[in-house]
């Protein structure tokens, strides 16, 4: 049975056109995808939908059988979806301690709080040595590990990355999938929207690829990486270097 089901969504912005066509996906349980799609495919805008940041304006996104129609943002996030977004939303003059403990504001118990966040640097430990300094000085890979563990705090049953590597260097983006690895393997759902589809699919299990809004192809991510139409439309082809390699 799947965890998150959406149906046939249509969704967009105050008076624009849909981004969302009609779009129809299944998330399992314990299964990561990504999500991969030219640019204008409605790839962020389906992140926004599940978390409850865009209400769509048809269809229906259900969690556990319970139809999340209406629900604010945080009522979603104490049902256990979190969303971290592109664009590092930090409070960068705040500490990284402080930061981790802004990820259990919904939770009462201070107590409980730490010790969420003991386990979050043992995941992150470059962030234990640094929890008095100000967000801002760490680097760009560090703040995403600190965006990560900041969702972690609330043990999500599903967890939503938008363009998780963007601007970062490949070897801090492979650390950065590495971390993600942890995620799969604690049984946390993952969702990924990746602008190296590549390594996002070799990281994922199910790939899921989206144009004008629709759901055109979905499947294990291999059967998506080694199929010849989907790479020549939406993948680009390889590089000689790499074909020669």
């Amino acid at each position: 049975m799947a965890m998150i089901e959406i149906k046939d969504v249509f969704a967009g912005y105050g008076i624009g056109p849909d981004i969302l066509t009609g779009l129809s996906l299944n998330v399992v349980a314990g299964r990561s995808y990504c999500i991969v799609g030219p640019n204008g495919a409605g790839k962020s805008t389906l992140l926004k939908v599940i978390c409850g940041q865009l209400p769509p304006r048809s269809g229906s996104v259900m969690f556990n059988g319970q139809d999340l129609a209406g629900l604010r943002t945080d009522e979603v996030l104490e049902r256990g979806i979190c969303f971290v977004p592109q664009d590092r939303s930090l409070f960068t003059d705040m500490t990284i301690r402080e930061n981790l403990q802004m990820g259990g504001y919904i939770l009462k118990d201070s107590a409980e709080i730490d010790r969420r966040i003991e386990g979050v640097l043992e995941m992150f430990p470059v962030l234990k040595s640094r929890l008095g300094l100000a967000a801002k000085t760490l680097s760009g890979g560090q703040q995403q590990q600190l965006l990560i563990g900041r969702a972690l705090v609330l043990r999500p049953k599903v967890i939503m990355l938008d363009e998780p590597t963007l601007g970062l260097a490949p070897k801090i983006s492979r650390q950065i999938f590495d971390s993600m690895n942890e995620l799969k393997a604690a049984g946390i759902a993952i969702i990924v929207v990746e602008q190296n589809a590549r390594m996002g699919l070799n990281f994922a299990d199910w790939g899921c690829v989206l144009d004008l809004g629709r759901m055109v192809f979905e499947g294990p991510s291999q059967d998506v990486l080694s199929d010849e139409r989907i790479e020549q439309l939406y993948l680009g082809r390889k590089r000689q270097t790499e074909a020669a390699s």
